[in-house]
């Protein structure tokens, strides 16, 4: 059986991770404004913004 590939994986992680953090429950959390922008629109964007950065510093990294 071929092992699966280690990048291939810990993308799979991350976005595992991504899910419950951008569900309901946890973008309902914030409260208030900062700026005028609701801090729920904050979070999502936070979230989504480190999600995408770090599937790119996994996928650019080089293999040991």
């Amino acid at each position: 059986m071929k092992r699966a590939n280690p990048m291939r994986q810990r993308l799979a992680a991350l976005g595992l991770l991504g899910i419950p953090l951008l569900t309901f429950p946890l973008v309902g959390l914030p409260g208030g404004e900062w700026g005028g922008v609701p801090m729920a629109y904050i979070y999502l964007f936070g979230i989504w913004s480190a999600l995408v950065l770090l599937a790119a510093w996994v996928a650019e990294r080089k293999a040991k």
